[in-house]
Order: structure tokens, then C-alpha cells, then sequence
């Protein structure tokens, strides 16, 4: 067991370290067309699940529902169940998903600046055969 759990951290360690940079990391845990846009919008503030799903129009919910539990799971986000009837449950990011938050923001940035430029790309490659 022990050795087990030795292997597996090194297999972490060493996705993380061996490009020489946390990137490998990062992209694991915002893998994915959704993810980043969970986590953008819950910069703002908790959200309940109807509000993530207005925000982010086109994800289904099976996609979205699984995307909230991968970040949950990968400690970004946490999820808070009030046991209320109607149940009422809200979504928050951890300390550790607030720092990814600020981290995608350049990103946004990026491609407001870019998005004519991005638009012309896009529109030229979904013609091609």
C-alpha cells in the first residue's frame, strides 16, 4: 500500500514538474470547455446551480453537473448543501480556486483583445474540408 501511494505521488509530482512549470496541473484541473467558465463566473460570488446554467449557455446539464463535481472533487470549489425543502445548494470557490480565478483572467483579457482577430481565425478554419 505504502509503496502504492508513493508511486502516485511521484506520477503528480512529476506531471507537474517535468515541463518546468505547474501548467500540466493547471490544464488538468480546467480541462475541458466548462470548467474555466464555472470558475470565471463564480469569481463573483456563490452561485446556485440555475444561475451557473443561465450563465453558461449551451452546457447541458449531465456536462455541467460533472464539471461542478470535478472541481469539487479537486478542491476548487465547494459545494453548500443548506438541507432545506425546497433544497437550495450554492457553489463557492476555495481559496485555491479564487487564485485560479485571478489566474484565468489574463486569458479573458486575451481574447477580448483578440476576439476580431479570433473570429476571422475561427471562420476561416470552420470552412476548410
Amino acid at each position: 500500500m505504502h509503496i502504492l501511494v508513493s508511486m502516485e505521488k511521484m506520477t503528480i509530482s512529476s506531471e507537474i514538474c517535468d515541463t518546468g512549470c505547474g501548467l500540466n496541473a493547471t490544464l488538468r484541473i480546467i480541462s475541458g470547455k466548462w470548467k474555466p467558465l464555472v470558475i470565471f463566473f463564480l469569481r463573483g460570488g456563490p452561485k446556485r446551480y440555475g444561475e451557473l446554467k443561465r450563465l453558461i449557455p449551451g452546457v447541458s446539464d449531465k456536462v455541467l453537473i460533472q464539471s461542478l463535481k470535478d472541481l469539487e472533487a479537486d478542491r476548487v470549489l465547494t459545494r453548500t448543501d443548506y438541507k432545506e425543502v425546497p433544497p437550495r445548494v450554492d457553489y463557492t470557490l476555495t481559496p485555491l480556486g479564487r487564485s485560479l480565478a485571478d489566474a484565468i483572467i489574463p486569458l479573458c483579457t486575451w481574447g477580448t483583445e483578440n476576439a476580431a482577430q479570433m473570429a476571422s481565425i475561427f471562420a476561416k478554419r470552420d470552412t476548410l474540408p
